[in-house]
């Protein structure tokens, strides 16, 4: 079996350099860039396992990047963080990142972090159903397909606009859970290229017209006064 091949995507070329050479020193062959232009021109041309890469980029950053890579699959992500904040770790996660390390970190714990994730990539053997089959969400009468991004009912598409399609991929990703209107447009942000300047109340009241039999009286995505909204995939009223 061939060596495993890293990307190390970030902007701090003396961290570059060191992670470059201390990687190749454990056996692996690495390759590095300084942005998201780099790294796509690289990924055209060559295959990685994995790609680690820095939140906080020129031009796009890693969160954007992060789900570009997720959505063609293929490479796992540890994503480096300089802030370390919860919130930007809870987010790099949703988006797809396998792992999360904030800088600074010893070289040897992001070692320990790269095994796993490749461990946990060979261990992983899922054929390509499996793997669709994992992206479609059903509720009632609806499928929510997010490859395709196609929402369809007993069968029959309904349309969404973008903004409506990453609402309703964020929350049924996440059933039975309150999601304030804050950590909404944060993870909003992470699937949208463009700041995100409508309110998420207004984006709601438009896709409950299109799921709910009656937008007044939500059952799949209900208001939690004063929290947030919550999703409830079962249809149920009480």
């Amino acid at each position: 079996m061939g060596k495993k091949h890293i990307l190390v995507v970030d902007d701090d070329g003396g961290l570059r350099e060191l992670l470059q050479r201390y990687l190749v020193e454990q056996g692996y062959r690495v390759d590095a860039v300084a942005d998201g232009i780099a790294m796509e021109q690289f990924l055209a041309a060559q295959n990685t396992d994995l790609v680690i890469l820095d939140l906080m980029l020129p031009g796009e950053d890693g969160l954007a990047l992060a789900r570009k890579l997720k959505t063609r699959g293929g490479q796992a992500i540890i994503m480096l963080s300089a802030r370390g904040e919860d919130v930007d770790r809870i987010i790099g996660l949703e988006v797809g990142a396998d792992d999360y390390l904030a800088k600074p970190f010893n070289p040897r714990e992001l070692l320990a972090r790269v095994r796993a994730v490749l461990r946990r990539g060979c261990d992983r053997k899922e054929d390509a159903e499996e793997v669709a089959a994992r992206n479609v969400f059903r509720f009632g009468p609806f499928s929510l397909d997010t490859d395709s991004r196609n929402l369809a009912r007993d069968g029959a598409e309904v349309a969404l606009t973008s903004g409506e399609f990453n609402l309703l991929r964020i929350l049924v990703e996440h059933p039975h859970r309150v999601m304030s209107r804050d950590v909404l447009m944060d993870l909003i942000k992470g699937y949208e290229r463009m700041p995100f300047d409508r309110s998420i109340d207004v984006r709601v009241t438009r896709l409950r017209r299109k799921i709910e039999d009656d937008p007044t009286a939500p059952v799949y995505i209900r208001t939690v006064w004063g929290e947030g909204y919550l999703f409830s995939p079962e249809n149920r009223t009480a």
